[in-house]
Order: structure tokens, then sequence, then C-alpha cells
């Protein structure tokens, strides 16, 4: 017999939308979501606040006060294990426990070593029922940055690429702007939202010269914008070095050319050059080394081709407009000759959907 009733799946699906909510703003923390239930009702819900602030279990007492009821004999449904370490915020296990709660449900146990199991300990030991591994595969999807992070110390990389039915994403003199329609550029919007940082190339800001900020919806802070430019060709008057907030990789270690750039009050991390460009694998690592849960690639076939035989990118969002531009075009990935077709790079689609007049294909590359 299941551990789990259908009336636990429908709150723990309601704590995974709250959950979905917080993502951006929570980094580098997750974004928990949190439901309080008795007796069938929701009695209260929250969300993880910005770093520092309350976790999703404290936003969804508070409600519960807030709505005048208390969490007494409640049962919790968190998408992620109760912290049980003081951090910048008192352990949340404790919270539970203090405040009379009688069972909790989490998604999955958290992965981070100062919980790691011991928040569902924590609350077992208080005579608390305890349980984790409803909804866990959805619970992965919706916190796949902070696992990646903490499981494989780089971020949950998403490759997104905009092209025309032909394949093209660009014509021969670099023109692109704009390959799909209004939905699917608000949709890229949506994706940038969400994510902590955005790579590009220096083909990408010399040819487009992108700002890469969000503007379709309000944020508390922009994602970080990260340039790879290995051999300092990109120039500092670009938009993306604008108002700061943007991180230049490179191979150069000069510091005198690097000084344009830090006058416009960017930042510059210099790494070791590897295969024609700065190392990929160690610039996923110093991301996440700051805080990065997810990281999007928005560049050009060169980087996009370059970061995928690395087996760095975990999805990848293409957007089709029903257009042709003709062969002689840019492509999607850079990519050496096959002489053999067992040798391609296999492609597995996850979904498929329509955004305005454009297709937009989820899919995810198999690891070298």
């Amino acid at each position: 017999m299941s551990l789990f009733s259908p009336q636990d799946h429908v709150f723990m699906q309601q704590a995974l939308r709250l959950a979905e909510s917080a993502t951006r703003r929570a980094a580098p923390n997750p974004g928990v979501g949190c439901v309080l239930v008795r007796d069938g009702q929701v009695i209260g819900e929250g969300a993880t606040s910005q770093v520092g602030g309350d976790h999703a279990e404290i936003q969804a007492i508070k409600d519960c006060l807030a709505r005048g009821d208390s969490p007494r004999g409640a049962t919790a449904y968190v998408t992620l294990e109760p912290c049980s370490h003081h951090g910048r915020t008192p352990p949340c296990a404790e919270r539970l426990i203090r405040e009379g709660l009688v069972r909790v449900v989490a998604a999955m146990v958290d992965p981070y070593h100062e919980v790691a199991g011991r928040g569902l300990a924590m609350l077992r030991a208080a005579g608390i029922d305890a349980t984790a591994g409803l909804l866990e595969a959805e619970a992965r999807r919706v916190h796949r940055g902070f696992l990646s992070r903490v499981e494989r110390q780089r971020p949950w990389v998403t490759l997104k690429a905009a092209a025309t039915l032909d394949g093209k994403t660009a014509l021969l003199n670099g023109k692109s702007q704009w390959i799909t329609g209004p939905a699917a550029r608000h949709d890229v919007q949506k994706l940038r939202a969400r994510s902590c940082a955005i790579l590009t190339g220096s083909g990408t800001v010399l040819v487009d010269n992108p700002q890469l900020t969000v503007r379709d919806f309000i944020l508390p802070q922009q994602p970080l914008r990260v340039v790879l430019d290995s051999r300092l060709v990109t120039p500092p008057d670009r938009r993306i070095f604008h108002g700061g907030n943007t991180l230049l990789v490179t191979s150069i270690a000069d510091p005198l050319r690097h000084q344009p750039y830090l006058q416009r009050g960017a930042e510059l991390m210099v790494l070791p050059e590897d295969a024609g460009h700065a190392n990929l694998p160690m610039l996923m690592q110093r991301l996440a080394e700051r805080g990065v849960n997810e990281l999007m690639i928005e560049a050009g076939a060169g980087l996009n081709g370059a970061l995928v035989r690395a087996g760095l990118v975990d999805e990848a969002i293409l957007f089709l407009a029903p257009a042709l531009v003709g062969s002689t075009a840019q492509g999607l990935f850079a990519w050496p000759a096959l002489e053999d077709l067992a040798d391609k790079q296999q492609v597995k689609i996850q979904d498929v959907r329509m955004v305005g007049a454009d297709i937009r294909i989820n899919m995810t590359f198999a690891q070298p």
C-alpha cells in the first residue's frame, strides 16, 4: 500500500507550484514551497524568501497565524526536507516541532551536507510522523538548479536558440533580429527571469550588441551577464557592459587590458585556455561557487557546439520560426565534420508545443 494518499498528492502539487514561483528570488538557496493542512483544509502556505529571509515553512506558519489559525495538529507538505542547522536563519525543523505539527511530508531529502536527512530525523525524534518521497521526480525538476550545484558542483545549464525551419540562426552577415515572433520572445524573457546568470560569447556581443536583461518582468535583481571572451576582442562600449552586473571571462591575464572593462563596472575572471577558449568545465565550477543555480546560454554556433560536445548542457530549448533563409545562413551548432552517422549527437525530444506562430522544442542531449 502506498504511503501517500490522493489528497497528499494534491497538497504536494500545490507546494510544488509555490516552489516554482520562488526559484529565482531564493537563489542560491532552493526555492521551496510549503502548504499546511488540517482536516483536509489548507490553513497556511508559503515559499522561500530572498537570501536571509524566511524559509517556506516559516512563511507558511506566519500565513496560518495571519489567518487567525494555529498550525498545531497540522500536516506540512514541503518540497524539500526542512533544514536542521543554524545558518542565516534558525532551523525550520525546530520551528515545526515548537508549533505542534503532527506530520511532515517532504517531496525529497535535502542533499546539502548540513541537512541530508537530519531534518527528518529531528522531526521523528520529536514524535512527528516525517516521511519523504512524495512526487520526488517533480521536486527534483523544480529544484534542479540547486541540486545540480550541490550534487555536481555546477549550475543546471539550459541552452536557448532560435532558428528558421531550415535550422539557421542568422544570415551570413550575422543579422538575426528577429527570427521568432513576439510570443516566443516573451517566452525567452520567462526563461531569463528564472535564470541566475546568462552566458554568451564574444561573437554574439560583437554582432548583436545585446543587453541580455529581463524586460518583461520586475525582478529584485537582474541575472548576472557572463561574456566568454577568451582573447578580449569585445569592445568595452557594448551594451552588455552598461550598468555593471557583467562578468567577463577571459584567458588574457594582462591587467592593463582589463582596465577598460573594469572602468565600465565589469568584473573579470581569468581562466586557463583549453581547446581555443577559456576552460568551460572550470567556468561552470566557478559559477557554482558564486551561487549560480541555473545558467542560461544565449550564444552562437561556436559556443553552443563547444558546450554540447563538453557534456555541459542539461537541456536545450529551440524555437523554430516558420521561415526559410537559405543554405548560406548560419547554423545552430558548430560541429566537426562526421564521416559516419554512428558518430552523430543523439538528442531526446522532451516536449513540443506552439508558442504563437513558432514551434518550441525542449530537448536533452545524450552525454558523451
